[in-house]
């Protein structure tokens, strides 16, 4: 089982979903992913976003690191049921919500100028490259304009072009997985992340 590597939960379990169809991010990578976060302060009071959620392990490490909140975006219902049990078993529930739906769906229903600050998205490898930049575009709306987001892609896969209108936050990989980071160009600064 996934467990949270740092912050107010850090050492509790994640409980896997039911079933074999997720694919959680490695410990090794999530250490680094958010190492970096950490470095960039893209994590104390953000309001967190995770469309493709599978054990939560994401949005949950960034809750124990000081996120504010965090919407977890579920397709399969009962791993979406899981997430919600895991939430009340850490103490999560005034905190967080879990939706079940396809992330596209739950994407187009954000209100604009929702102001969300950090985007994980880590689909199943077999989404297309195509999809997630369309996703991006729905998306931009519901960001703030200090956004960032993470795309957890296979090293097989093509890597995302990010839409006109975004900048590129720069690339890692780490073996077999692949994190590309970008946002809105309009940064507080006009800037984009200063790379570590």
């Amino acid at each position: 089982m996934p467990r949270l590597i740092s912050g107010d939960l850090g050492g509790r379990t994640i409980p896997g979903p039911p079933g074999k169809g997720t694919r959680p991010t490695s410990d090794r990578v999530r250490e680094a992913l958010f190492s970096r976060l950490d470095g960039w302060d893209a994590l104390r009071g953000a309001r967190v976003l995770d469309l493709y959620a599978g054990t939560g392990a994401l949005a949950l490490e960034a809750l124990s690191r000081g996120a504010a909140r965090a919407l977890l975006v579920e397709l399969h219902p009962p791993t979406a049921k899981q997430l919600r049990r895991t939430l009340e078993e850490l103490g999560l529930r005034g905190r967080a919500e879990v939706r079940a739906g396809r992330a596209e769906t739950v994407a187009a229903q954000l209100a604009p100028g929702a102001d969300w600050d950090l985007v994980f998205l880590d689909p199943p490898y077999d989404v297309p490259t195509s999809a997630l930049e369309e996703l991006l575009e729905v998306l931009r709306p519901a960001l703030s304009d200090e956004a960032l987001v993470v795309i957890e892609r296979s090293s097989r896969t093509s890597p995302i072009t990010w839409p006109t209108g975004w900048t590129d936050d720069g690339t890692k990989t780490y073996g077999e997985t692949v994190l590309q980071f970008g946002g809105p160009d309009v940064r507080v600064d006009g800037t984009a992340h200063a790379e570590d």
